[in-house]
């Protein structure tokens, strides 16, 4: 993987629990996002009935999320870093994270009523919705539809792929569209491809040029 500037040897940051040597493989998996007891999936909102205080808050919540204040969490195949969602107390109806994947890796596979887009920022790799392969590079968008079971795959096998998602799930669930399942959980394992890779943490340009446009 040396061939690549982008992956390093070394693993991720020390506080992602999936690294640690220490840990049996339940324990990392229980790290996972997706394994969280306590996810907030709709926030509640409560006082008076014209919500003053509500909107005084929402309109002194700072506008901007700094990517290096929301570090990565899962891995050692897939990352996310989750951008904003409802327990941040900024959106209500939308969940928007960015997804990246080590060489070789493949994600958790699941399915849920809402939709997702995925547009594909670097690297090439593909999907699988319901059993039918559907391939992607940088700059398509992947539409997940409604219902469908679906899982993620990085094809190259020396460089990472990034994806950032959008979805309406806070939304689907706030109308009562509950119904969804992981069918697969995200390895806490390496790919044949990954070990030695290390999330790209810090925004470095990568999806820019050589002496800009």
């Amino acid at each position: 993987m040396a061939d690549d500037t982008r992956v390093t040897k070394g693993g991720a940051s020390a506080d992602l629990g999936h690294n640690s040597g220490n840990m049996t493989p339940e324990e990392k998996l229980a790290t996972h996002y997706h394994s969280k007891k306590d996810r907030v999936f709709v926030r509640a909102i409560q006082g008076e009935y014209k919500l003053q205080a509500e909107l005084d808050r929402l309109r002194s919540v700072p506008r901007i999320r700094k990517a290096k204040d929301i570090p990565f969490v899962d891995g050692p195949q897939c990352f996310s870093r989750h951008y904003v969602e409802p327990k941040d107390g900024i959106t209500q109806t939308f969940h928007f994270h960015l997804e990246e994947y080590a060489p070789g890796a493949s994600s958790q596979q699941h399915g849920h009523v809402n939709e997702a887009a995925f547009y594909i920022l670097d690297g090439e790799g593909y999907e699988i919705h319901d059993g039918i392969r559907y391939d992607w590079k940088a700059g398509d968008v992947a539409i997940v539809h409604n219902n469908c079971v679906h899982q993620h795959f990085n094809a190259s096998t020396t460089k990472p792929a990034r994806a950032i998602v959008i979805k309406t799930k806070p939304m689907y669930l706030f109308l009562n569209m509950l119904f969804q399942k992981q069918v697969k959980s995200r390895s806490v394992e390496h790919s044949e491809y990954s070990e030695g890779f290390e999330v790209r943490e810090a925004e470095q340009g990568e999806n820019h040029p050589e002496g800009g446009y």
